[in-house]
């Protein structure tokens, strides 16, 4: 097997093979062959078709294990500023290719268990890992084969929280795919399905509280209007039937109220849990427990020193106001990048 790449030289009319590499065609059928006996070992332990873990619809913490510095991590950042500012993630940086690829992604997965525990986040001051995405660009099958093997499967499917696998393109089916929780075509798309639009919740939830509003008061008109009827009825009605109208119109006040009075508590219920999911991960309620958020003198946000320099202008954003600092000297934390 070649791999090349096509140089086409237009004056002359000249077309050209430059070979990156030559393997043996075996090569390339010994992996795939490997792949399709780990698929049937996984399918009867039933870990293909087992129940997977939900991914929770607005996460709080999430880990993102994927090459330090790497395109799809900056587009998995932008993403993620774009459509949920602040959302608190942590990246695990490891090799994605090559022969340690397989022990660096394993590695990877092993720390977001550790964050995922409780005790360890509460040490930490911080909310456990809820959401993980094992993810990097695309490539050629060799490139991404640490994706098809069973240390890494097996790391995944020991995850106690939701995994999203997140590698190559929409035409790679990995085995890290079939054993995720949640299969993404790219990095990008990952985040696209597993961070909401903060401003779309927050449509949502102002057009909520009108709904409800709308449907109080209707079941409110519709109880006066039912009310007036009765009253009218007994107005008309003979004596004889007097008592035996009043208690129906008793009975049906007191189940349109009950009825009201239960409808209203569910959508109520519904909405405070909403908001009160909101405002636990609104920046302004972590900036209140001691945290601040850094921007550059331009505006982005910083959530890792590797875009920092000595000497760096920033700004430090608290909760009751901001202040202008200067990098003297940056320092990575061990086992994130």
């Amino acid at each position: 097997m070649v791999i090349a790449t096509l140089d086409l030289y237009v004056k002359r009319g000249n077309i050209q093979l430059v070979v990156q590499r030559i393997e043996p065609v075996n090569v390339l059928g010994e992996l795939e062959k490997a792949k399709r006996l780990l698929l049937e070992k996984l399918n009867q332990e039933g870990e293909l078709e087992r129940t997977r873990q939900r991914i929770p619809a607005v996460p709080k913490h999430i880990a993102i294990v994927t090459g330090a510095g790497s395109a799809a991590l900056s587009d998995m950042h932008r993403l993620i500023d774009n459509r949920w500012p602040g959302l608190r993630r942590t990246v695990i940086g490891v090799l994605v290719q090559g022969p340690r690829a397989p022990q660096e992604i394993v590695r990877g997965l092993a720390v977001t268990r550790a964050l995922a525990n409780a005790e360890v986040a509460k040490h930490r001051n911080q909310p456990p890992v809820d959401l993980v995405i094992l993810g990097r660009g695309g490539g050629s099958p060799e490139d991404l084969w640490a994706f098809n093997l069973e240390p890494v499967a097996r790391a995944i499917l020991a995850s106690p929280v939701p995994v999203v696998s997140a590698v190559g393109h929409e035409s790679d089916v990995l085995v890290s795919d079939l054993v995720a929780d949640l299969r993404a075509s790219t990095p990008s798309d990952a985040i696209e399905r597993v961070v909401p639009s903060r401003n779309e919740i927050e449509f949502l939830l102002d057009e909520m509280d009108e709904r409800l509003k709308v449907a109080s008061q209707r079941q409110l008109i519709d109880c006066r209007q039912k009310i007036t009827v009765l009253h009218s009825r007994l107005r008309v009605a003979p004596l004889a039937g007097l008592n035996r109208a009043k208690g129906e119109m008793m009975r049906i006040a007191s189940r349109i109220e009950r009825a009201t009075r239960q409808s209203l508590n569910i959508q109520s219920n519904i909405l405070a849990r909403c908001e009160a999911s909101l405002a636990a991960v609104h920046p302004q309620r972590v900036l209140e427990r001691g945290y601040s958020m850094t921007q550059t003198a331009e505006g982005s946000v910083l959530s890792s020193v590797d875009g920092l320099q000595t000497g760096q202008d920033i700004i430090l954003h608290f909760a009751d106001g901001s202040a202008d600092a200067q990098i003297i000297k940056t320092q990575k934390t061990e086992g994130t990048t």
